[in-house]
């Protein structure tokens, strides 16, 4: 397997207009445990081995206010600091003591795009159990931009991810085994396009589904399976406007996967996945997945 120095995509923070009822779905409807609360912040577990996937703080505004990935090393996290500057990438804060309840080492920085990045070592970790129907941890954040290739390169030559496979909208990345820990998705302006849970199987994906349908929150694209990935999805547009997707069965790849480009990823028409089943992406869905911004941009 390569050496990836960064191993995992770990959480996501999220700015949310209304704290008190993100947190009531994250953690009534979603499946998430509040695990802790500092600063400010909410943050909200899995029942995976991460202290935390998940962190909400009151805002404006729904946006994306980082993504945050664990390094293998504390000489990873020294290397990548020093090449995230080379690159011209602005450090707002450097190396040092994590501000979290997860704690370890961290530095976050703003990349040429926009999105906030945080890396940290030596994070907390928790026993991690697996739970029918329940998150285990993130799967990957899907992000929206307008030059995907220069986005790509940034993450492949500056972080050390590996490009998997290229759609015709879509950049493939990976940090381990996983098929993409990251997408990048073309769109006319940069910002978050959905964050995805994974599930422990895709019993668990349909049975969550229904329950979050239960709960009032339409299906906005699925259920079906995903070309790249081969992964099962279900979308759904959380109460501050985020698309949020449950997914199982995520291919796992090794060194010698062939990356496949845009002539060889496309669907006859009419089809949006690989059993032919998913209805097309609802309005809402579509609306959402461009809205959600960048926090400071």
């Amino acid at each position: 397997m390569s050496d990836f120095p960064v191993t995992a995509l770990r959480s996501v923070e999220l700015g949310t207009p209304d704290l008190a009822a993100s947190v009531e779905f994250y953690c009534r409807v979603w499946g998430l445990d509040a695990i802790a609360e500092m600063s400010g912040k909410v943050f909200l577990a899995a029942t995976g081995d991460d202290f935390h996937v998940l962190e909400l703080k009151q805002s404006d505004r729904s946006e994306l206010r980082k993504i945050t990935f664990r390094v293998r090393s504390a000489e990873d996290l020294k290397t990548l600091f020093a090449k995230t500057v080379t690159a011209g990438c602005a450090t707002l804060r450097e190396p040092g003591p994590a501000d979290a309840p997860s704690g370890g080492e961290r530095f976050v920085i703003r990349e040429p795009q926009g999105s906030v990045l945080e890396f940290v070592h030596g994070d907390n970790r928790k026993a991690g159990v697996v739970v029918a129907n329940r998150p285990e941890r993130l799967a990957h954040v899907n992000i929206n931009s307008a030059e995907i290739d220069a986005l790509s390169k940034f993450y492949r030559d500056v972080l050390g991810f590996r490009l998997t496979d290229r759609s015709k909208l879509m950049a493939f990345l990976r940090c381990n085994d996983d098929h993409h820990a990251v997408v990048l998705a073309e769109a006319p302006v940069n910002g978050l396009n959905h964050i995805a849970f994974l599930m422990p199987d895709l019993e668990s994906v349909m049975r969550g589904s229904g329950w979050v349908v239960d709960h009032g929150y339409p299906i906005g694209w699925g259920v079906g399976r995903h070309g790249p990935g081969d992964n099962v999805f279900a979308y759904f547009v959380d109460p501050q406007g985020v698309v949020v997707e449950y997914t199982a069965e995520v291919l796992q790849v090794e060194d010698d996967y062939r990356v496949r480009g845009p002539d060889e990823w496309g669907w006859p028409p009419g089809r949006t996945d690989h059993w032919g089943i998913a209805a097309p992406k609802s309005d809402a869905c579509k609306k959402a997945q461009i809205s959600i911004g960048f926090s400071g941009a």
